[in-house]
């Protein structure tokens, strides 16, 4: 039984997901001496955890709806080039996604969206700080240089006004603007499609994928059991103890923890949890190139994050409305080349390795879905869309926090699942 029903706190949980987000929530169930019990459909960091930018960007996590998807347009968003693509299919889901990501995508929304969000990068940051100073065995960069490429004097001034916006919502934004010759001179990685840069301060980065397996890594040390290649079927309220159903028989728990992604929404169901959760495929591949960036390098106006990790460039894009499972479309990784082809100098695009595409839980009004549910006993967290990995420890705090004294922090309130 849960705390917020009986006074007592768990003593043994189910999380069900093992990327940043389930991961971390064991790791801090853990801090508050909870057993857990990690499962997951494929295996550690098998899902959208693996092949992002692994940024830790305050100043860049925004919510997805904004006023500037309205711009693309119908034609544009059919099209496989489009850093937006909705295939042409019906689905009666997605359409009422679509509509009310739509909805949410005005400035005023936008506007109230990043005031929720404003807090969250800091807060982000410090529990990332947690982990690094208690175990978690993979480094946390500092990303110096972080270089926003523009490639007209127009994109540079919608960034610019973006990033005032976004510190009129509260965030610390230290920023210097470039010409595109002193950027190229900066960072010799950049190419002549780019006209002028914004040059970030107080920005850091990971390589996900080693991340999340050395905080696997450390849950499994301090007793936790991780259950990979384990799909969870559905789960069940006892009304004192919850059972996990899966391929692999019934996991008993006092509580349970949904952290599984774009899947989120099927298991989550039952439990009153009603906004859905869209898989916003994001595309990711490595290339060798003659000069590795120190830092990440992001291209917005054509929608391409750029890592450099373990000696290559991760290069990563786009935002596919598909169902997880499809295959990857190769039409996606040659539009993310033709548009960061004369952004980036020296690459050997021919010699990309790790194609990789991954599904972003998105929700149409671009907030997490993170705490309770109807049941006392089952919680949710997820909904992150690009910024799993940005709030996945500040997450994983915050659901065991509530979890285990029964009480809901304001920072998380506008995340409720039942909203």
């Amino acid at each position: 039984m849960s705390a917020q029903s009986s006074g007592r706190a768990p003593r043994h949980v189910v999380v069900a997901g093992a990327g940043i987000v389930g991961l971390s929530t064991a790791w801090f169930l853990q801090e508050r001496g909870v057993e857990v019990t990690v499962v997951d459909r494929v295996g550690v960091a098998g899902g959208s955890s693996w092949g992002n930018a692994g940024w830790l960007a305050p100043a860049l996590t925004t919510p997805l709806p904004e006023p500037a998807v309205l711009a693309y347009g119908l034609k544009a968003v059919l099209s496989p080039s489009s850093p937006v693509y909705v295939p042409l299919r019906f689905d009666a889901g997605l359409i009422r996604f679509l509509a009310g990501f739509a909805r949410n995508s005005t400035p005023r929304r936008w506007r109230r969206s990043m005031a929720v969000f404003a807090g969250l990068g800091r807060d982000g940051l410090a529990a990332y700080e947690t982990l690094a100073a208690s175990g978690v065995a993979a480094e946390v960069r500092d990303a110096d240089p972080f270089l926003v490429g523009l490639g007209s004097d127009a994109a540079l001034r919608a960034f610019t006004a973006e990033l005032r916006h976004v510190e009129e919502a509260g965030v610390e934004v230290a920023a210097d603007v470039l010409g595109g010759a002193e950027a190229r001179e900066l960072e010799p990685a950049l190419g002549p499609g780019v006209a002028a840069a914004v040059r970030l301060r107080g920005q850091r980065f990971i390589d996900p994928a080693v991340f999340v397996h050395a905080l696997a890594d450390a849950v499994v040390a301090r007793g936790g059991k991780l259950l990979e290649g384990v799909a969870v079927d559905g789960v069940r309220d006892l009304g004192t103890e919850v059972v996990v159903d899966s391929g692999s028989g019934e996991l008993r728990a006092d509580a349970v923890v949904l952290a599984t992604g774009a899947r989120l929404g099927e298991l989550a169901r039952p439990f009153g949890v009603r906004r859905p959760v869209q898989a916003g495929r994001g595309y990711s591949f490595s290339v060798p190139l003659d000069h590795v960036p120190a830092g990440p390098v992001y291209f917005p106006d054509v929608r391409v994050a750029c890592t450099p990790l373990r000696g290559r460039l991760r290069v990563a894009g786009t935002m596919e409305f598909r169902p997880p499972n499809a295959p990857r479309d190769p039409r996606r990784i040659a539009a993310i080349i033709e548009s960061a082809r004369t952004r980036l100098a020296g690459v050997r695009w021919d010699e990309r390795t790790d194609e990789w595409v991954g599904s972003r839980p998105c929700t149409s009004d671009g907030l997490p879905l993170v705490g309770p549910t109807r049941s006392p006993r089952v919680h949710v967290a997820g909904g992150h869309g690009m910024w799993g990995v940005a709030l996945g420890p500040l997450t994983g705090r915050e659901v065991a926090a509530t979890l285990v004294t029964g009480r809901r922090s304001g920072q998380i309130a506008a995340f409720d699942p039942l909203r």
